[in-house]
């Protein structure tokens, strides 16, 4: 087996530093100078990449070129890079990356988000789209949103230390009565306790660097017991619940739909096609199951953001009452109808999304012809990245944008949008980014009508400063911590115990 290896990785290093030397005759974009063969492989941070890609900005320019191993890999630092690549040239650059250890080796290919651009991937995005991908169409599914976000009022009142378990609870309800018309436990439900798992895995396969196999993808003919081999091991830990995770709430809808008792859903509605043929019935498994796992994940994310928001920014978080008090009144909560009566709060939920936004950094494309951009060669292959988290920090569209402050998008001349770009570009833009809207915005607003949320106060008395930290994942994450969640009133505990 060394004996086979060893030569093919000698070629793949030899490969490589060919390529290192190669220099086209239209240049590449700017970017800071690698060491021969490695490239740029040591510049790479795994911790905040995001950060780093920004100070490059600053020295390089919009389009910033990096070499990690022969691999090129362009970043994008501002909206306009991003829409000049990723919305007018869609059609070259939406493909995706080739990821041996998720693709190849976990086989999580078959979700959207990691789907290879061509007939299959539209015809996921077509379904999704044609399920949810306006804001008239996700609008129907206003009752599950509002009932799930109530439960979760009523299970925080409860239980208000464990809000993160809650939130996650909550969006995983969400997605899952949208997608399959399962309602899950109150606690400990398998289906999503599963997709945080996969979530979990998919975080880390997808994460710069995380395994050699994907810089060498010849690696993947190795054996799991080869010296070295860890990530084979792991795929044969992550592959099951990959293939759960699609299958598992499919048969779950056909179960309940034989019986009689399935409710509306996305899946139900496809399956009720007597026409439905086995290549489109795979079709929809896909689609929802990557509806199911994304969908659970990102709205997480932009929920914790917010709870940690108004545990540092009491100030924001008044303003934002005062105003549900004034206009919706204290004797019932807000509804998806009020979004346009509540300007403040619809300023605060913008503000959650860009002070961190989901993914900052976006889910890498990737260039599938060369191409020539402002006089600079892009060649075919090169991963391109839109440093969303840059664009949202630019202290040239907002002013201090270190800080959380809601009136940034208030009055006559509003700072941009962060909803403009913090769900993608081009033809891999969210398809659910319209339910999601939804349902952190309900549940931003719900907190706040019903609860107040503080800094946490050890017994003897001295206050718990939260760590301000996200994680480095495609879907970034606020860090734990812990915060003080008590009802705003009598009347509020009174409204939030009457939920049904």
């Amino acid at each position: 087996m060394i004996d086979v290896i060893l030569p093919v990785l000698l070629a793949a290093i030899v490969s490589l530093l060919v390529k290192s030397l190669y220099r086209p005759k239209v240049p590449h974009p700017p970017g800071p100078k690698g060491l021969p063969v490695v490239g740029n492989v040591l510049d790479m941070p795994s911790v905040h990449p995001w950060e780093t890609i920004t100070k490059w900005g600053r020295t390089w320019g919009d389009i910033v070129y990096v070499n990690l191993l022969g691999q090129p890999m362009v970043f994008l630092n501002s909206v306009k890079a991003a829409n000049d690549l990723l919305e007018k040239k869609s059609l070259i650059y939406s493909d995706r990356p080739s990821l041996p250890m998720a693709c190849d080796l976990v086989h999580a290919d078959w979700m959207i988000g990691l789907h290879r651009f061509g007939d299959e991937h539209r015809a996921m995005r077509k379904l999704a789209h044609s399920f949810m991908g306006t804001r008239a169409i996700a609008e129907r599914f206003a009752p599950f949103v509002e009932q799930e976000t109530a439960r979760f009022l009523k299970m925080l009142l409860r239980k208000p230390d464990d809000f993160a378990g809650l939130i996650r609870r909550t969006a995983g309800a969400i997605i899952l009565r949208v997608t399959y018309g399962y309602s899950p436990w109150e606690s400990g439900d398998p289906l999503v306790e599963l997709v945080d798992k996969v979530m979990l895995h998919f975080s880390i396969m997808t994460a710069p660097k995380a395994f050699l196999v994907d810089i060498f993808p010849i690696l993947k003919y190795i054996p799991a017991w080869f010296p070295g081999a860890r990530f084979k091991r792991l795929a044969a830990e992550y592959a099951p619940g990959f293939v759960a995770v699609a299958e598992v709430p499919m048969t779950y809808v056909k179960e309940q739909m034989s019986e009689g008792t399935a409710g509306p859903s996305f899946v139900s509605g496809f399956l009720e096609d007597g026409d439905l043929t086995p290549e489109k019935e795979d079709v929809v498994k896909c689609a929802a199951g990557s509806m199911y796992a994304g969908g659970a994940d990102t709205t997480v994310s932009s929920v914790m953001t917010f709870f940690l928001a108004m545990t540092l920014y009491p100030d924001a978080q008044k303003k934002a009452q005062d105003e549900i008090d004034a206009l919706i009144g204290s004797d019932r909560l807000p509804v998806l109808k009020d979004r346009d009566r509540l300007p403040y709060v619809n300023a605060l939920v913008k503000e959650v999304y860009r002070w961190h936004p989901i993914a900052p950094l976006g889910l890498p494309h990737t260039l599938s012809q060369d191409d020539v951009h402002d006089g600079y060669f892009i060649p075919k292959g090169t991963i391109v990245v839109a440093n969303i988290w840059g664009f949202l920090h630019d202290p040239d569209a907002y002013k201090d944008p270190a800080h959380f402050n809601p009136d940034r998008f208030m009055g006559s001349k509003p700072e941009t949008d962060p909803v403009d770009v913090v769900f993608g570009f081009g033809r891999r833009i969210c398809p659910g980014r319209y339910l999601a809207e939804q349902s952190v915005w309900l549940s931003c607003a719900m907190t706040l009508a019903a609860f107040s949320i503080s800094k946490a106060v050890r017994p003897d008395g001295s206050v718990i400063e939260p760590e301000v930290d996200f994680s480095s994942e495609i879907i970034s994450h606020a860090k734990p911590f812990q915060c003080a969640i008590s009802p705003r009133s009598k009347s509020a505990e009174a409204i939030v115990l009457g939920i049904q």
